[in-house]
């Protein structure tokens, strides 16, 4: 009989919600169980973690072998590091201080990814600004560009008709000149 600590699905369609259980093996993955030690809700940002450590512990102690999804939940919430301390025998001072280092590092670990995603939001505003700045500029001057070569079209025109006109006068008074 190989008893094994795992996840039991339950809440509704596209919406789970797992007790963390120790099972037989041979036990459909939502059917019978021995114990439940703890839940585990991955709807709620963070994912909402409860166990019961005592009863976690004297399973594991029993030789139960967790599921590789239960291994990284108790590796999150450091009772695998105090389970590997005690299972080597560790002093409980040592534990406890390995611990409280473990949660630091954590601690430590999650500052600096939120700081990470504080400045690459920041990056992205800048960028975002600079793309509307440059996108403004580009459109004013397409506009400008268009009223001026509107103008334009309509003086040349008139430009032109009056340098025809001067050139018709100037032959004239050339052919004038030449008579006189």
């Amino acid at each position: 009989m190989a008893v094994r600590m795992r996840l039991r699905r339950m809440g509704r369609k596209k919406k789970p919600f797992y007790r963390i259980v120790v099972a037989e093996s041979r036990f459909a993955r939502d059917g019978r169980f021995i114990e439940a030690v703890g839940y585990y809700n991955p709807m709620t940002k963070p994912a909402d973690i409860s166990l019961k450590e005592d009863r976690i512990m004297h399973w594991l102690s029993n030789g139960v072998q967790p599921s590789k999804t239960v291994k990284n939940i108790l590796q999150d919430k450091g009772l695998w590091l105090k389970w590997d301390l005690t299972k080597k025998k560790e002093d409980p001072a040592k534990i406890e201080a390995e611990l409280k280092k473990w949660q630091e590092e954590k601690e430590l670990k999650l500052k600096r990814i939120e700081a990470e995603k504080a400045q690459q939001a920041k990056e992205t505003k800048k960028v975002e600004k600079k793309e509307a700045v440059k996108e403004e500029p580009k459109e004013e001057p397409k506009e400008e560009v268009k009223e001026e070569a509107k103008v334009a079209a309509e003086e040349a025109p008139k430009e032109e008709a009056a340098e025809v006109k001067k050139e018709d006068a100037a032959p004239a008074e050339e052919s004038e000149k030449a008579d006189a």
